[in-house]
């Protein structure tokens, strides 16, 4: 059954073309992956099928009554409520229906009860069967051990959930409601590994349709049967996983631009023979035909060339050897999020920092940089260390990625701050835009590029993927391996890091040794 289909959509963000005549169709139980280039318009897409934007031209219509589930990022779970009371709202119709269940028992005990109170009562009772609704509190209790909310505690009053944990909780409600259509935008962002794996195989067995956005390629290749690419205002389907895909749009450039070549050939063909035959009387008959057949030709566009990423660090002066000392460091606000602990980190390492989220990696970060006084013991910074940064914060919403860059750095000139821009992937249609009209990969480009120009011997990365595309990842991955600096990087891939960190400090699993 057809549930969404497009027909020769196009939309526009301003002067911007995001959609030209783009098609699409989403059947009942079809698992999807949204994929393209940071800025391609992926989640633009969601928010046109939910009606949140309507196309410039074209259509976007969806099966009448059709239960559409996106996670809603500012949901407003009312004071004082539980995480475990949150999630009984994904039931609320079934806990309306036993209400309703439990007056109507009360009128039936009445000697003169009106026999269609006993219909409804059991009309009433079978809808709570059919949907399972005395399996409620296991399935709650299932989702919540899934993504990692029973660890937070299912106790918890909402209000005090960080916002990665906030995040969490709305997506574990929307699964539990299982609507006929998820769609799910970057989704594992704030999963450790151990709940990515268990949302892949939710998703896997989920008998609804979806489509998920992500950069998480190991990710989007378990979970997808359809591959969707997002490329020059277009939507190119393709049957098959993520690797799948890669290897289909390999094909598909090639033929393209074999096709574009051959076309330029006989083109060039017909110019020539056109420019010397027109002017002679003998020939001038079969020039005007074949002037007409090179007229007729509809000329393929070149194979489009991706714009692909540069990054680059410096040291800017070279620090003492010991950048960071800790001795007996005890790091959190009122309570300790980890065992004291006493490092080294000497000039040149590079460290990835590990651990299931909440295990206090950032507040580490935090501590290491001065930001946060350490609850117990000493850290030492070494003389000359200047910390690049780069946080989980957003940029200034309302500024342009060119205005943020001109107040960071006042001395350079805009020229040269454009040309830095393009560098790092931020091109001409995004520096003029307000930063919160950004999409995250865009955003945390501009981000950066930012920490490239900043003097610093030593740079320090919180999460620096969650949003980026796979050649901007790799591309940041290069710049760090060719980084002759120090390094700190919190992250949850270790594909990212692997082949160039020198330690990896695994907080989870330092902390139960130290348990032991």
């Amino acid at each position: 059954m057809l549930l969404i289909e497009a027909k020769n959509m196009a939309f526009s963000y301003g002067d911007k073309l995001i959609y030209k005549d783009m098609n699409f169709r989403m059947m009942e139980g079809e698992h999807i992956a949204l994929v393209g280039h940071n800025g391609a318009g992926k989640s633009t897409f969601l928010k046109l099928m939910l009606g949140e934007l309507l196309p410039d031209s074209g259509s976007m219509d969806t099966r009448q009554d059709l239960k559409i589930g996106v996670i809603e990022q500012h949901l407003h779970f009312g004071k004082e409520k539980s995480v475990y009371a949150s999630l009984q709202d994904a039931f609320k119709e079934l806990f309306d229906a036993e209400q309703k269940m439990n007056e109507l028992a009360v009128s039936m005990q009445e000697p003169e009860a009106d026999p269609e109170i006993i219909d409804q009562y059991g009309q009433l009772q079978e809808q709570l069967i059919a949907n399972d609704f005395y399996t409620i509190d296991a399935r709650i209790r299932e989702m919540a051990d899934g993504l990692g909310l029973t660890a937070i505690g299912l106790d918890t009053d909402v209000d005090q959930l960080s916002g990665g944990q906030l995040t969490k909780l709305c997506l574990a409600k929307l699964l539990l409601e299982k609507p006929e259509v998820l769609l799910l935008d970057e989704p594992t962002n704030y999963l450790d590994t151990v709940h990515i794996d268990w949302l892949t195989n939710y998703l896997n067995a989920y008998p609804h349709a979806f489509i998920v956005i992500s950069h998480d390629t190991h990710f989007l290749d378990a979970i997808s049967q359809y591959v969707y690419h997002l490329e020059n205002q277009q939507l190119n389907r393709y049957v098959g996983n993520y690797q799948s895909f890669l290897k289909q749009h390999e094909a598909r450039l090639e033929q393209q631009e074999i096709a574009f070549r051959q076309q330029q050939r006989e083109i060039k063909k017909l110019e020539t023979y056109i420019q010397k035959n027109k002017v002679r009387t003998a020939t001038a008959k079969q020039a005007k035909s074949r002037e007409k057949q090179l007229n007729r030709i509809d000329r393929l566009d070149p194979p489009a060339q991706t714009r692909k990423p540069k990054f680059h660090f410096k040291v800017s002066s070279q620090p003492v050897r010991l950048i960071f000392t800790a001795e007996d460091l005890g790091v959190g606000y009122e309570h300790q999020l980890f065992p004291t602990m006493s490092a080294k980190i000497v000039r040149g390492e590079k460290i990835a920092i590990t651990g299931h989220n909440g295990i206090g990696k950032t507040t580490l970060l935090r501590t290491l940089l001065g930001e946060l006084a350490p609850l117990s013991g000493k850290m030492m910074r070494g003389d000359r260390v200047l910390p690049g940064y780069f946080s989980q914060l957003s940029a200034p919403p309302h500024l342009t990625p060119l205005e943020w860059m001109m107040d960071q750095f006042p001395d350079i000139p805009e020229k040269v701050l454009r040309q830095h821009l393009a560098q790092c992937g931020v091109f001409a249609e995004h520096m003029r835009q307000p930063m919160d009209t950004l999409s995250g990969g865009e955003e945390t480009k501009v981000r950066i590029g930012r920490l490239m120009l900043q003097k610093s011997n030593v740079l320090i990365f919180d999460e620096p993927t969650n949003h980026l595309d796979v050649d901007a990842k790799a591309a940041l991955s290069k710049a760090l391996e060719d980084y002759e600096g120090t390094v700190l990087v919190v992250s949850h891939e270790p594909s990212f890091y692997k082949e160039w960190v020198t330690r990896i400090w695994d907080i989870e699993e330092w902390s139960m040794k130290k348990k032991k």
